[in-house]
């Protein structure tokens, strides 16, 4: 039998790396503050999960000011929405295998 979690990205292994690519999968783009809340996470955590995302070029990273504020906005890039989709279709197989083992 083929080693059926072979096709699981690790990128996604963390539980705050996979909720930010479904949270950016199905909008335009969130920013840190939106990104923390809907996480439940600390700074720290979205900071590092979104630099480890950015370094796999799977979102992309925009800086401006509103009202003379810093605002941090991401937005997954072609190369993540490919990704993120063949993890799901991996997590997916994964989830079917029990009809294939019985």
């Amino acid at each position: 039998m083929k080693n059926i979690i072979s096709n699981i990205n690790k990128a996604f292994d963390h539980r705050i790396r996979l909720g930010i690519m479904s949270i950016l999968m199905v909008n335009e783009f969130a920013d840190f503050k939106t990104l923390k809340e809907l996480l439940g996470a600390t700074d720290g955590n979205v900071a590092s999960h979104t630099k480890a995302l950015e370094k796999q070029h799977y979102i992309k990273v925009e800086k401006s000011f509103i009202d003379r504020k810093p605002n941090t906005r991401y937005l997954v890039t072609d190369t993540g929405r490919k990704a993120f989709q063949e993890h799901l279709g991996a997590l997916e197989k994964l989830l079917n295998t029990k009809n294939e083992i019985q």
